[in-house]
């Protein structure tokens, strides 16, 4: 009696086949077996599925977080290098060499170093005006309360050595004010024209700051200062000032308004009309200063250039601060230079 391979005893899984005689001697004999099916409702296979598509989602996510991180540091380079470009880009005026105009650099603001009424932003667009053979005068627009006795020195001395080297007349207009360094600047032009309710002159030098000696021993708080040098910390507004400290600031003052005082008597002359309140700080309306002597005549820019300097065209020579430089003056250390100058006690003319 025969049977079928599906009715042998034991064999109960479809799927099972006999093993197969290879033919060859000491080999194991051979079984096969049909793929299973991945089901969707979890048949074997589908953890490694998964993993696979975690792990490429995973690259794909750091390969995108590499893209951008090379995009912005990029972005932060190219930022920069215009920032640098534009540093060396300063605006200046550009005129044709031939073109008869006449030439302003303004001085606005307060007078100091790294200001944009500093001496080396003015003397640089003094010269460049000067050095235009087509500019037939220079004016001077001022509009300044004061400041730095040291910068309105280094333009009032480049402003005669340009004048004499290039024989060109230089006028002087006051806006608002022109006041103590900004005056100590107008004395250099030929001429100074003002508006009549302009405020002119304040010649004087001061030297602010504050003492808390008085507070501080009412605070119980106590001042350790070492130095090397009995007057080194002078200026210190925590620390007392004894009477000779006081009088050689007040020499170091009194000889800086000599100067000043110097300067403007050789400028304006024999047009002085001199009082005994001219040289003490007081300052004047335009119409006033006028009377004085202290300037010349009323006018704006407008009259100067078509009935004084005979050339109504205006091209303007100022240097400023360009995009890059405010950008990074406001993210500079502003603030830290704000603190400083809080605490500081230098010679100001205003």
């Amino acid at each position: 009696m025969t049977m079928n391979d599906s009715n042998r005893p034991g064999n109960t899984d479809p799927s099972f086949d006999p093993p197969q005689d290879s033919g060859q001697p000491n080999q194991p004999p051979s079984f096969s077996k049909k793929p299973a099916e991945i089901s969707p409702s979890g048949a074997p296979g589908w953890e490694r599925a998964t993993l696979e598509k975690l792990a490429f989602a995973s690259l794909n996510e750091q390969k995108a977080s590499r893209r951008w991180k090379t995009f912005v540091r990029l972005s932060w380079l190219a930022f920069f290098i215009f920032l640098v470009w534009m540093a060396l880009q300063r605006s200046a005026a550009v005129t044709a060499a031939t073109t008869p105009h006449t030439a302003v650099v303004e001085i606005k603001g307060e007078i100091a170093a790294g200001a944009d009424a500093s001496a080396e932003f003015v003397n640089a667009a003094l010269r460049a005006a000067f050095e235009d053979k087509g500019a037939q005068a220079v004016v001077l627009l001022i509009n300044s309360p004061g400041g730095s006795p040291v910068q309105a020195g280094m333009m009032n001395d480049e402003i005669l050595r340009l004048k004499a080297l290039h024989k060109k007349p230089v006028y002087a207009v006051i806006e608002e004010a022109g006041a103590s360094a900004a005056y100590y600047v107008a004395v250099s032009a030929d001429k100074i024209f003002v508006d009549k309710a302009s405020i002119v002159g304040s010649i004087g030098v001061l030297m602010d700051g504050f003492g808390f000696t008085g507070l501080m021993e009412k605070l119980g708080v106590e001042r350790r200062l070492v130095t090397a040098g009995a007057n080194k910390g002078f200026l210190d507004p925590f620390s007392p000032q004894t009477e000779t400290q006081r009088v050689f600031a007040q020499g170091m003052l009194d000889q800086i308004h000599q100067q000043f005082i110097g300067v403007v008597k050789a400028g304006r002359g024999d047009r002085l009309k001199e009082t005994p309140e001219m040289f003490s700080g007081l300052f004047w309306s335009g119409q006033q200063s006028v009377e004085l002597g202290l300037a010349d005549q009323l006018g704006n820019l407008d009259y100067v250039a078509r009935e004084v300097v005979k050339a109504e065209e205006i091209i303007d020579y100022t240097r400023r601060d360009n995009v890059a430089e405010r950008l990074a003056k406001k993210f500079g250390a502003a603030m830290g230079e704000g603190a400083i100058k809080a605490f500081s006690a230098l010679p100001v003319l205003r």
